[in-house]
C-alpha cells in the first residue's frame, strides 16, 4: 500500500488545475475477455467516426495534458500522452492490441475520458510513496515495449529507486502482467475535471474484468 503520493512545486506551477485519482485494488489479471474487447473495438468504432485525426488532440483532457508537457518543456507532438496515442490508431483504423485484462481495462477508460492513465504492479513498487516531478536529462528509464525513453521535461512518478510512470509510458520494472494481484492506477486528470466520471468507471471495470476487491481511491491536489 501506498502511504502517501504528492506533487512537486515544478509540476503544480505548470499544471495549476490537475489531479489525480489513485485507486488500489486486489486483482486478478486474466487474458482479455470477448465482452472487454468488444467495449474496446465499440469505443475505437465510435472515435474513428466521430473525430477527424485533427481533433484528437484537442479533446479536453488531451489538450491539458500537452500544455503541461509544453510548459515543462516537452514536445507533444514528438512525446505524445498515451490517450491520444490510442486515439489516434482508432482514427486511423489500426485499432489496439490485445493483451490482458487489466491493460486492456485502462486503455479502454483513457478511450472513453482522454486521460492518460498510468497501471502498475502495486507489488513490485518500492517503498511506500510516489513524488510527481520532472523528468531529468540522462535519467535512466526503461519504456514498456519502447526501451529506453528520454524523459526530460515529463511529468513522472517516482518510488524509492527511480521513474515509474509518465503520460506518454509506463515503466517496465512496475508493468502490469498475468502475475499482478494488486494493483495501482494514477488517473492523471491535468484539466482538473471527471474525477467522479472516473471512479465510476475505474470501478465497474475493475470489478467485473478484473474480479477486483478492496478497491480504494484517494484524490491527490
Amino acid at each position: 500500500m501506498i502511504s502517501d503520493i504528492s506533487i512537486s512545486p515544478e509540476v503544480r506551477a505548470a499544471a495549476p488545475e490537475l489531479k489525480v485519482l489513485v485507486a488500489e485494488a486486489a486483482v486478478s489479471n486474466p487474458p482479455t475477455s470477448d465482452a472487454l474487447w468488444a467495449e474496446i473495438t465499440a469505443e475505437c468504432v465510435r472515435i474513428a467516426a466521430e473525430l477527424p485525426m485533427e481533433a484528437v488532440n484537442k479533446q479536453p483532457a488531451i489538450a491539458a495534458t500537452r500544455r503541461a508537457y509544453k510548459a515543462l518543456g516537452k514536445e507533444p507532438n514528438r512525446y505524445r500522452p498515451s490517450a491520444e496515442a490510442l486515439m489516434r490508431r482508432c482514427v486511423k483504423g489500426v485499432g489496439l492490441y490485445r493483451t490482458s485484462a487489466l491493460v486492456d481495462l485502462v486503455n479502454l477508460m483513457s478511450l472513453k475520458t482522454g486521460v492518460s492513465i498510468g497501471g502498475f504492479d502495486l507489488d513490485r513498487i518500492e517503498g511506500p510513496t510516489l513524488v510527481l516531478g520532472v523528468g531529468r536529462e540522462g535519467e535512466p528509464y526503461e519504456a514498456i515495449g519502447r526501451g529506453q525513453l528520454n524523459i526530460a521535461g515529463l511529468p513522472v512518478f517516482r518510488d524509492a529507486i527511480g521513474g515509474i510512470g509518465t503520460p506518454t509510458s509506463d515503466n517496465d520494472r512496475t508493468k502490469l502482467s498475468s502475475d499482478t494481484s494488486n494493483i495501482l492506477l494514477t488517473i492523471n486528470l491535468y484539466h482538473g475535471k471527471d474525477v467522479e466520471l472516473l471512479k465510476n468507471l475505474a470501478e465497474r471495470l475493475l470489478i467485473t474484468y478484473a474480479g477486483a476487491s478492496e478497491i480504494r481511491f484517494r484524490l491527490v491536489e
